[in-house]
């Protein structure tokens, strides 16, 4: 049903043959000010106009269509502060199966509406990884739903590693590929999308400081606790999981932190200089060359804007 090993060059092309036509092939826009202001050359994967508004589409839709027909009745269910919620309740309703969704109380309004517009049933459960584990395992033993993890399932991550594939064959070559890193799916499938298709290029996670858990699991080696994470990124909050973090830490070239004030200030740049709707999530890739100006320098480089879902009552240079 799905994979139970890293997925290879293979399985990664069999799922964007799958997938492509449920999914948006998203376009990947430049901008001369951005590119004159940085002395690089910017490329951006806007994720932000996937269906559902974010990269998760690629993942669910691809765990959906992975599941028998003879499993499907019962539906499936997850656990996810926002974008994999709807995006797997999207993907649930195009297989006119139910969806079952655990959302931290403090999710944003927008995100619940959202799932709740796709026909997915909402659990609210405490903001911590334990709680989201108990709730979801207590709608699993009542429902016999398949659960659909957002980033601990090798065929999710194939899914998100469709992004990198399409950056690499529309751009070619790239120095650099920078993406968010919450839980690790879409770092994880960037990773390998890099080492099949090209294994010149490097890929770097993204991640706020105040939610810093990926950065300290690549030093220390091991995976380390996301433990009350504040941050405007709430899709970020989450920790690397065993499948997430292996595939990382034998890939990736460098995670870089952020600061809160250098990740608004990048989502107010890529508003008013692009004229595109994305969320935090998404800014802490531009964040990362504001704060590495010299890194960057003459360099192609490719930045993953992985959602466009925001709270247009709660921006955060209005707060």
């Amino acid at each position: 049903m799905f994979l139970q090993n890293e997925p290879s060059k293979i399985h990664i092309t069999q799922a964007h043959e799958l997938i492509q036509n449920r999914i948006h092939r998203t376009p990947i826009l430049s901008s001369k000010s951005l590119n004159a202001i940085f002395e690089c050359k910017l490329f951006f994967k806007c994720e932000n106009l996937q269906k559902a508004g974010a990269f998760k589409f690629r993942g669910a839709t691809l765990a959906v269509m992975s599941i028998p027909k003879v499993d499907l009745k019962k539906g499936v269910a997850t656990h996810s502060s926002g974008n994999h919620a709807a995006a797997l309740a999207l993907a649930a309703k195009s297989r006119g199966i139910p969806a079952y969704i655990v959302m931290p109380r403090t999710a944003p309004q927008i995100k619940k509406l959202a799932v709740q517009g796709y026909g997915a049933k909402i659990f609210h459960c405490e903001p911590t990884l334990e709680s989201r584990q108990e709730n979801l395992e207590k709608i699993v033993s009542k429902t016999g739903a398949i659960v659909v993890h957002p980033y601990d399932n090798y065929t999710v991550i194939t899914g998100q590693a469709t992004c990198a594939k399409e950056i690499l064959e529309e751009l070619g070559e790239v120095d650099y590929i920078i993406s968010p890193v919450g839980g690790g799916g879409l770092l994880s499938g960037t990773c390998l999308s890099a080492k099949y298709f090209s294994p010149n290029t490097k890929i770097i996670g993204a991640e706020p400081a105040k939610a810093d858990d990926a950065f300290r699991s690549l030093k220390s080696g091991t995976i380390q606790p996301s433990v009350n994470p504040i941050t405007i990124c709430d899709g970020l909050m989450t920790q690397l999981s065993d499948r997430t973090f292996s595939i990382i830490k034998n890939n990736v070239h460098d995670i870089i932190t952020v600061e809160e004030e250098t990740i608004v200030a990048a989502m107010r740049m890529i508003w008013e200089r692009m004229k595109i709707i994305i969320e935090p999530s998404s800014a802490v890739t531009l964040a990362v060359i504001l704060q590495n100006k010299k890194k960057f320098i003459g360099k192609r480089v490719a930045l993953i804007l992985s959602g466009g879902n925001v709270d247009l009552d709660k921006l955060p240079w209005a707060q």
